[in-house]
């Protein structure tokens, strides 16, 4: 057994080298340089950033945002999102209807309480926004070593990033965008990546750097370094990558344990040099990410089911109403000489009983509107975002390892969190958090460790 182990560490140990075996020469690389046509058009000039300004080379900048509105959208897009509550809505009609002749009172009782429910919650949205902005902000103005030329290297603000910037990362930071290695502190090239971020896994990743730019292990060595990476078109996929990267007038294929991704985390290694090759929503986590959708929560769902029952009801008393007031329009409005309307009147014409039912069940909709609480969405907008500060303040749910507090980020789904039933998740890291104490360990009959 102990000499199949020895055969067996060997082996691992040699892997790297074997890579080196398989390498293809220039004559026999050409194939993977075909890469033409949709999928594979992405070329990428390594150290020469200045050649990706003008099209069709030009690609996105890193600048990222997760924001649900702007400046221009703001307004349609929140208005359209208040009205969609059903209650809202009725009140929007019995606005536009009031400012006709069939209102029982002044239109201003009807669109003053409606202003201010809806610009409210807008306002609410708008602070929810701002805030996703800000941390948008704190992403987009982290500093990043850049390679600036004649081999020397200085801070520059992530969202300022471009394709073919060489970049100097080190531990314990996050990646800036999808970068390709190509050294780093260890010798051969290796490096330990966290993607808790991307997949939720707490185990490091074991990266290793391009073999041939294996040497470019320090800032001066990057002062004459070029190159040209020809890969595939910007794509979802966290697992595959496909590409070349010509360099001394050969080609090296490339593969995914040569690609940083962006949020991913640097662990274990002082630092790494990587080149860029995707940035901002080009970058693979960002192809992930979708629009941030208009959830609706449980509660407002079942809230404009019980407005749905108010509203049927509300207009069975109108229509009862209107039934009523047209029979005694008809009948007795003519010896109700007190009761008759003016002259010039067209609302209530004993000659035309049906008519005036018509114009009376508008009226009794909106006389008896009040029925819907125009009060309860802002009663609940109220107290989302008392609990949201609660949350944000709870001492109980703040890790002390990483300084990290809870954050709700939007308070409309405050309530789901009550709704969770079942959770699931693997085992591994799950009881042991991925973290293990050396006790004691014994090699060759030797016991070493704090018990031996």
């Amino acid at each position: 057994m102990a000499r199949g182990s020895r055969i067996r560490a060997k082996f691992s140990r040699s892997n790297l080298y074997t890579f080196s075996c398989l390498r293809p020469s220039a004559a026999e690389s050409e194939e993977p340089h075909q890469f033409t046509g949709p999928g594979f058009s992405r070329i990428v000039y390594c150290n020469e950033p200045h050649n990706h300004e003008k099209k069709p080379l030009k690609y996105c900048s890193n600048y990222t945002s997760t924001t649900r509105y702007n400046i221009i959208t703001f307004l349609p897009k929140a208005i359209f999102e208040q009205f969609r509550r059903v209650a809202n809505f009725y009140f929007l009609l019995a606005a536009i209807l009031s400012l006709t002749a069939v209102s029982p009172f002044s239109p201003v009782s009807m669109i003053a309480p409606l202003a201010f429910v809806v610009g409210l919650s807008m306002a609410k949205e708008a602070l929810e926004d701002w805030r996703r902005f800000i941390q948008d902000m704190k992403v987009n103005m982290r500093k990043v070593s850049v390679h600036k030329g004649d081999g020397v290297f200085g801070p520059k603000p992530w969202m300022k990033l471009r394709v073919g910037d060489v970049l100097k990362v080190e531990k314990d930071q996050f990646f800036p965008a999808d970068l390709l290695l190509l050294s780093s502190s260890n010798e051969d090239g290796i490096c330990y990546v966290e993607t808790m971020n991307l997949d939720g896994e707490t185990n490091l990743k074991v990266k290793r750097a391009v073999e041939v730019t294996l040497p470019l292990d320090d800032d001066a060595s990057f002062k004459d370094f070029t190159g040209k990476i020809r890969c595939e078109d910007p794509n979802p996929s966290l697992y595959t990558f496909v590409g070349n990267l010509e360099y001394d007038r050969q080609l090296y294929p490339l593969d995914p344990s040569q690609i940083l991704l962006r949020d991913s985390k640097l662990r274990n290694t002082a630092y790494v040099y990587g080149v860029v090759i995707f940035t901002g929503h080009d970058s693979k986590v960002m192809q992930n990410a979708t629009k941030s959708p208009s959830k609706r929560s449980r509660i407002e769902k079942q809230m404009d089911k019980i407005i749905y029952i108010l509203f049927s009801l509300l207009v069975l008393i109108s229509l009862i109403s209107s039934i009523g007031f047209a029979v005694k329009t008809g009948i007795q409005m003519p010896d109700w000489w007190y009761l008759q309307p003016y002259e010039d009147s067209k609302l209530y014409d004993p000659n035309k009983p049906a008519l005036s039912g018509i114009f009376h069940l508008v009226t009794a909709l909106i006389l008896y509107g009040y029925l819907i609480p125009i009060s309860l969405y802002i009663s609940i907008e109220v107290v989302k975002v008392l609990q949201a500060m609660f949350i944000n303040q709870d001492i109980l749910m703040y890790d002390e390892e990483t300084g990290t507090p809870a954050q709700a980020r939007t308070s409309n789904l405050n309530e789901e969190l009550g709704q969770v039933d079942t959770i699931l998740s693997d085992k591994t890291g799950t009881l042991t958090c991925n973290q293990m104490d050396f006790i004691k360990c014994s090699i060759a009959g030797m016991a070493y460790g704090m018990r031996s």
